[in-house]
């Protein structure tokens, strides 16, 4: 496939990709930024296309890991959008408390939580909180891949079972 057959590929995915976008972001300016982020990253990776395979799948995954990372440095960063009309409410720190009695109870009680758990539970769960990925842990660990994914599997049903009164107090499901 030529350069420019590839680029008329790309481009006549833009309307589903638009219509994805829209799904992820559920707002119209980022999902014009999330395809032309996506669409780039296909252009500058036409190398790592495989001819002959989904190009739509192809473009629909990058899009979602383009939309994933972007969510994980949005909440590294702590980047809080306003959408009120003037952005006075964000602005003006004069409005805003923030209960640190309740949070601290919170934070004794996750940690209290953490501390039950056994040690092989325990040890995974940090390190993957931490930003390990599995198969670094498994490396660390010494242990197979999938025990890694089992353990960590098994403390965060351990640790949502103990803290479910927090999720029921703020109206979050957490039975999945």
């Amino acid at each position: 496939m030529t350069q420019i057959q590839y680029n008329n590929e790309v481009q006549n995915q833009y309307k589903p990709l638009k219509g994805y976008a829209l799904r992820l972001t559920q707002n119209l300016e980022e999902a014009e930024d999330l395809v032309h982020d996506t669409m780039y990253k296909a252009f500058i990776n036409k190398d790592k296309f495989t001819e002959g395979t989904n190009l739509k799948g192809w473009l629909h995954t990058i899009m979602k890991n383009v939309f994933i990372n972007k969510y994980r440095r949005d909440k590294k960063s702590n980047i809080t959008t306003d959408d009120t009309e003037n952005q006075y409410y964000i602005n003006s720190a004069s409005l805003s408390s923030h209960n640190n009695a309740l949070s601290a109870l919170a934070l004794k009680d996750i940690e209290g939580a953490i501390s039950e758990l056994k040690e092989n539970l325990k040890t995974p769960f940090l390190l993957s909180y931490k930003g390990y990925k599995y198969e670094e842990i498994a490396q660390q660990l010494l242990i197979p891949l999938g025990t890694v994914k089992i353990r960590i599997h098994c403390a965060r049903q351990k640790l949502k079972d103990k803290l479910k009164v927090y999720g029921e107090a703020y109206g979050m499901d957490i039975a999945s």
